[in-house]
């Protein structure tokens, strides 16, 4: 409801008719651009992915997938069961020509006051030095595409930034790195994929969980500020003459902001929401959604790859 209203565009709330019906009354929402598509099954989030995929075909996932794929719809979002949701749009969307791997691309606020995007968070197990080649391409495409920088600076995210510091993957994705500098230079294009060294000014993270969670470690570090502030008189003044700067630095690391994380790779706009998605995550979730399917990011990232393809 927030989205059509505020977006202006028109959705399809695909799920059990009663239900949702009965949600939209209970909130009043007449004369929005809302459109009540049914799906009989529901796919839980303790369902296994592969087998919510075979067994339950009607699910909203599925029906969604498929209003994209017969281009009745722009582009899916799901804050359900993420598996199950990648799952079934690699399935039923499929992926792009040029794209061997899916990857998930998470925004998250960085200390420079931007945003910078990471992936893969959670598609793929094990990936190969050609995959990690393609998704900073798509992420490239992505970050163009979303928040209109035109030169990202893209990184290999390492346990240091000496070459020798990583395991097997990222050591040998320096002559992936080289092979990305030839092609710039046969097709002239305006930079490498990986700029500089690659890993540099990374500074040591080692990503083990998911950006959702630096998001909310963000959010639980407020509940400490505000105990702070609250601890003393003086602090209580302090802490209301901050108040307006307060407000906007919450915001600014709010994962309901962001919306969710797109699937870059399959054939359609598709984005995964958390599973505690809130009204104004999914909200936003929609707005990527919509923003990436007028942007054409698909396309791009096709002359993208099959560019780097044929100098290859």
């Amino acid at each position: 409801m927030l989205a059509a209203r505020e977006f202006g565009v028109r959705i399809l709330l695909v799920g059990q008719p009663q239900v949702v019906r009965a949600e939209l009354t209970k909130h009043a929402a007449p004369n929005l651009p809302i459109e009540i598509v049914a799906a009989s099954d529901v796919i839980t989030m303790n369902d296994h992915p592969a087998q919510a995929f075979r067994r339950k075909k009607d699910s909203s996932v599925h029906v969604a997938a498929r209003l994209v794929r017969e281009a009745k719809a722009d582009g899916m979002v799901s804050a359900g069961n993420t598996g199950a949701v990648m799952t079934v749009a690699k399935f039923l969307l499929g992926t792009l020509e040029s794209v061997d791997r899916v990857a998930l691309a998470a925004p998250f606020p960085n200390a420079k006051g931007g945003v910078s995007v990471l992936l893969d968070v959670g598609a793929n197990v094990d990936s190969k030095p050609e995959h990690l080649v393609q998704f900073a391409v798509m992420g490239e495409v992505y970050y163009r595409a979303t928040f209109g920088n035109r030169r990202p600076r893209v990184g290999l995210l390492s346990v240091g930034e000496e070459e020798i510091k990583g395991n097997e993957l990222t050591a040998s994705l320096h002559s992936a790195k080289e092979e990305s500098r030839a092609f710039c230079r046969q097709c002239r294009r305006r930079r490498p994929f990986f700029r500089q060294r690659g890993r540099d000014r990374q500074r040591r993270i080692r990503w083990q969980h998911r950006a959702q969670d630096l998001r909310r470690l963000g959010l639980s570090n407020f509940g400490l500020l505000r105990r702070s502030i609250n601890s003393s008189l003086v602090s209580q003044v302090g802490g209301m003459l901050s108040k307006g700067a307060f407000k906007a630095l919450r915001k600014t690391i709010d994962y309901t902001e962001y919306g969710g994380a797109p699937l870059l790779g399959v054939r359609g706009v598709c984005v995964i929401g958390h599973g505690r998605s809130n009204a104004n995550a999914v909200k936003n979730a929609i707005r990527v959604a919509a923003g990436l399917a007028r942007a054409g990011m698909n396309e791009k990232i096709e002359q993208e790859l099959s560019a780097a393809a044929v100098v290859a």
